[in-house]
């Protein structure tokens, strides 16, 4: 079965093709992908603006599928069915993708299925090189969302924690703002970091000691009074190591507290196995210490491929496939869902 996936959920549109029928070829079914950012877009605004990019998504669609189709030498009539993100997301947004692939499904008589973007995030690295076996615990850490779930199977999620304010990498965008820094903040501030002292500012860990929910609102107001008391001008030298300094302590308090939950729960649930997706997943100082942390315990990491870590098409198509291949398919009429909860999603 071959699926086209569609990814609108917020500022990247994203197009992939899964076979199933390569599943277990070198390239794992990923027939082809293209991905289209925003990010130029936003930058000048410090975040996301949802007509914005509600309206690059219908201006992107079309060639970006033009584009697809011909990188990976099929037409449009050798789709089988199509998957897009239903939800959670920017509601504008998410409708683009909806409509369009609906609408497509309807002319090209295939079905087509609405996504989970969550669910996406936590399939993707079943498709890596080294896919985790079921049960594990789920990190999920993103712009939009940072949550720990535990897994059984496919539509098997007990959510074990989550942000009750700011996800993580919202905070990292924040952070990133305040220090002058271009939009998105996660790798700008992980650039600057490196030139940092991670231990020159004691910042707050929230909820450390408060089960396995997150709050990064702390954090951010800790920042602000950090760049308040300190000359942090960015086109002064002499305040550049302060710069750097403010940026690793921030970027090793957020990997601190990210890393001590997943300890904890991996504690909690007595699973030996870790995966962790979505955008901040990428970051570098969050991989070495959760694998310097997990080697203590026994347990593995596991992550998505460096191109599936941020939003993007083939997580959708692969998580459409699932479903679909289960007998799954939504009809003809069109929701979205901006708030969707994860454990309502039916077990596979």
């Amino acid at each position: 079965m071959r699926v086209l996936g569609l990814e609108t959920s917020c500022d990247e549109t994203g197009l992939a093709i899964f076979d199933s029928n390569q599943r277990h070829q070198a390239n794992q079914g990923l027939v082809g992908q293209v991905l289209y950012s925003q990010i130029a877009l936003h930058a000048t605004y410090g975040g996301v603006v949802p007509e914005l990019a509600s309206r690059d998504h219908i201006r992107k669609l079309v060639p970006l599928l033009t584009q697809l189709l011909t990188e990976c030498h099929l037409k449009k009539t050798d789709i089988d069915a199509i998957a897009f993100t239903k939800g959670p997301g920017l509601v504008g947004a998410l409708m683009t993708g909806a409509l369009f692939g609906r609408s497509l499904a309807l002319a090209l008589d295939i079905p087509a299925i609405g996504v989970h973007h969550m669910e996406g995030h936590l399939l993707a690295p079943l498709l890596g090189q080294n896919p985790p076996d079921f049960p594990f615990v789920a990190l999920l850490v993103s712009g939009g969302h940072t949550m720990l779930v535990a897994v059984e199977g496919i539509g098997q999620y007990h959510i074990l924690g989550e942000s009750i304010d700011d996800a993580a990498g919202e905070c990292f965008d924040k952070a990133a703002k305040m220090l002058d820094l271009p939009y998105p903040g996660g790798p700008n501030i992980a650039k600057l970091a490196q030139t940092g002292n991670p231990l020159a500012y004691a910042l707050p860990r929230p909820m450390l000691g408060r089960g396995l929910d997150f709050s990064f609102s702390g954090m951010k107001t800790a920042v602000h009074n950090l760049i308040k008391d300190h000359a942090t001008d960015i086109n002064n030298p002499a305040d550049a190591q302060t710069r750097a300094d403010i940026a690793a302590s921030f970027q090793h308090a957020v990997v601190d507290t990210l890393v001590k939950k997943c300890v904890k729960a991996l504690q909690q649930t007595g699973m030996k196995r870790l995966v962790i997706a979505g955008g901040v997943s990428a970051n570098q100082q969050l991989r070495q210490s959760l694998a310097d942390a997990l080697i203590k315990m026994s347990a593995t990491v596991h992550y998505a491929p460096p191109a599936l870590c941020t939003d993007n098409g083939a997580m959708i198509a692969f998580a459409g496939w699932q479903r679909l291949a289960a007998g799954q398919h939504d009809d003809l009429a069109v929701s979205c869902l901006p708030r969707w909860d994860m454990t309502s999603l039916p077990a596979l």
